[in-house]
């Protein structure tokens, strides 16, 4: 995992080797893997104010996301690379950083596309990965890996039962994902749109339901 050491975070390394914990998915469960999470007003925790997450896992044994609508102005990619002795820096291309979640976010993984993946990727779906290797890192920097990505610090968790009990109590509303709402920079909009997903008005959200 990374290892940023600036003023105002400090990420814990991203390993060479090594894939992020969450719990591969049941097939047999109902599962919200693969799908985004809309935080509603009964949320009532202000760390999720109108965030968007994309569920890498949902399982009997927690749950775990990448928020995809809040962005960090830094550090910036070369300032990571700079930090992970990682060339070439300036990098031949970049991804964006975000803010993932309020856990571990000295961690940071790469939510990506699976036209690139390593041996530490988790493949989320068809289309999806998360990856913690520094691999990834070494790839892009050098102009290849995935062709959409977002480097993501900290993340989203819930414990076992705990996600499905907030959605219960209409603290989210979950959507299908697709890529244009996960990767584009259209970071003020992304909340309305993922709720123009369910045919939602924003107006009437207090009397929505959660769906599971």
């Amino acid at each position: 995992m990374l290892a940023w050491r600036g003023n105002a975070a400090k990420i814990g390394g991203m390993a060479r080797k090594s894939s992020p914990k969450p719990p591969p998915p049941d097939p047999k469960e109902t599962s919200l893997t693969g799908q985004v999470l809309i935080a509603m007003p009964a949320m009532g925790d202000p760390r999720f104010n109108q965030s968007v997450i994309f569920l890498c896992a949902h399982t009997n044994e927690g749950a775990m996301g990448i928020i995809v609508n809040s962005p960090l102005s830094s550090p910036s990619f070369s300032d990571l690379l700079k930090q992970l002795n990682v060339d070439p820096v300036p990098p031949a291309r970049t991804i964006r950083l975000c803010r993932g979640g309020p856990v571990e976010n000295a961690r940071g993984f790469v939510l990506h596309t699976t036209d690139w993946t390593g041996d530490g990727s988790l493949r989320v779906d068809e289309s999806l990965a998360l990856t913690a290797s520094l691999d990834i890192l070494k790839a892009i920097a050098t102009g290849g890996g995935p062709q959409q990505g977002i480097l993501a610090l900290g993340y989203a968790g819930w414990g076992p039962g705990q996600l499905d009990q907030e959605i219960q109590q209409n603290a989210w509303l979950s959507a299908p994902a697709d890529l244009e709402l996960i990767f584009d920079t259209k970071h003020d909009t992304k909340w309305r749109r993922a709720l123009a997903k369910l045919k939602v008005d924003p107006l009437l959200l207090s009397d929505v339901a959660g769906h599971a």
